[in-house]
């Protein structure tokens, strides 16, 4: 359990990352939660891909990365 506790916080970081660099261009019409799950993060990645530019799309494969490392 204590092998997923930092890739929690690290999606947890990613997440409030992605909305408040790209909150305006990419999750206009999203709400951030306060405790995001791996679906709350993944919800947000295509919203990324779409909207975020280079560096949107490399956030979106973070945060794609550390969902598939926590199955």
């Amino acid at each position: 359990m204590s092998d997923q506790t930092p890739r929690v916080e690290d999606l947890v970081s990613l997440y409030r990352r992605a909305f408040s660099e790209y909150g305006v261009q990419a999750s206009w019409n999203m709400r951030a939660m306060d405790s995001p799950t791996a679906a709350d993060a993944l919800a947000i990645t295509r919203a990324l891909r779409l909207h975020g530019g280079m560096d949107g799309r490399r956030l979106a494969e973070e945060i794609e990365g550390l969902c598939r490392a926590a199955h």
